[in-house]
């Protein structure tokens, strides 16, 4: 069965990527605006055709630990929830990162702080980019600006989970979670086999016997020298991480003399703010950052330096302009515009913004 184009909501997209890339099980929990993902996996039934479990846990905080399990075994497993449940799983984030296991989670934000509203936002990038959980990790996270990389990112997450034995974080917002786009699904991938998950996850606590060795999953270290090494291999990883898998994507930045930098649902409405300001004769580009952590810095300060200026705009009070600031030393002057609380900003408002930045 060859690829096919088919109509389907970001959140949609989400699961259907899941169930045709191999995953093993999915455990959530609703709550808006994500809550088409787990609904859209009950109405497929993929465990009556790949055989891929999926469960209604009691809560964020039973589906994560639940994750922690499946991570454990080698499978591919995942989750997906919105802000406030996001905020529940911050723990087990924390043990599966130090435990050093796979999985993929997914958050389709909404405005805060508290139960705030259901209504789009970016305001949970502080939370997932810097560790919202205890301890010295990082949760490697992608950043969708279409429904197309809603599918496409669940598979690049377990491809660099597994790669790195790190949780991913897929960051999106209620905007790319709802929104209908036409996406290019692809045919159904088998799930691993054991003997696959024997041969290529050797720390995997599958139960088998076939090493003559104990498998213990576990972050817990009550030697602190130990606990030490551990942490020096973990951050060994993020480095390599940082250097490997820094993603972006410039967009007419070449003749530029002025920045936007934008994610996710910010950056499609800055491609529109970039369209008008040029029919104006304003120089200005465009970098999206397609891996929020690790921030693509490298970027950003090559293209950066050659500007004017730099507008952040984000759907929150301003937290990625921190890694824009550091990204350019502070050398070429940025600035913030956003909306929060749920409201999106127009191209219009962006234009203004630019307008009163260049003055």
């Amino acid at each position: 069965m060859a690829k096919e184009l088919v109509l389907m909501k970001g959140n949609q997209a989400i699961a259907e990527a899941a169930i045709r890339c191999g995953c093993d099980g999915y455990f959530g929990y609703p709550i808006t605006p994500q809550s088409e993902v787990l609904e859209h996996l009950m109405a497929e039934r993929p465990y009556l055709t790949t055989g891929m479990v999926v469960l209604q846990a009691e809560s964020e905080l039973a589906s994560i630990n639940m994750v922690y399990a499946g991570a454990a075994a080698g499978k591919r497993v995942m989750t997906s929830s919105s802000s406030p449940g996001f905020s529940l799983m911050q723990e087990g984030l924390s043990y599966i990162a130090g435990a050093e296991l796979p999985a993929v989670c997914v958050n389709v934000v909404r405005g805060g702080p508290g139960l705030g509203t259901i209504q789009p936002s970016q305001s949970d990038y502080f939370q997932t980019t810097k560790g919202g959980g205890h301890g010295d990790y990082r949760l490697i996270t992608l950043a969708p600006a279409s429904v197309q990389e809603m599918y496409d990112f669940v598979e690049l997450g377990f491809d660099l989970a597994f790669k790195y034995r790190n949780p991913v974080a897929i960051l999106s917002d209620g905007v790319i979670g709802q929104v209908m786009e036409k996406v290019m699904v692809d045919d159904y991938k088998p799930r691993w086999t054991d003997e696959y998950i024997e041969k290529n996850c050797p720390w995997a606590a599958t139960g088998h016997r076939s090493t003559g060795k104990h498998r213990i999953v576990t972050s817990l270290e009550l030697e602190a020298l130990k606990q030490e090494a551990i942490n020096d291999r973990i951050q060994a990883k993020y480095r390599k991480c940082e250097e490997e898998d820094a993603r972006h994507e410039a967009i007419q930045c070449d003749d530029a003399e002025y920045l936007f930098v934008a994610y996710g649902s910010a950056a499609r409405i800055c491609m529109k703010a970039v369209e008008m300001a040029r029919a104006e004769g304003i120089k200005v580009g465009l970098v999206r950052p397609i891996t929020l952590w690790p921030f693509p810095t490298k970027a950003v300060k090559e293209i950066g330096s050659r500007m004017k200026s730099i507008l952040s705009v984000e759907m929150n009070a301003g937290q990625m302009i921190e890694d824009v600031k550091l990204a350019v030393d502070c050398k070429v002057p940025v600035e913030h515009y956003g909306r929060y609380g749920g409201v999106i900003p127009t191209p219009v408002e962006i234009l203004d913004a630019l307008k009163k930045m260049v003055k």
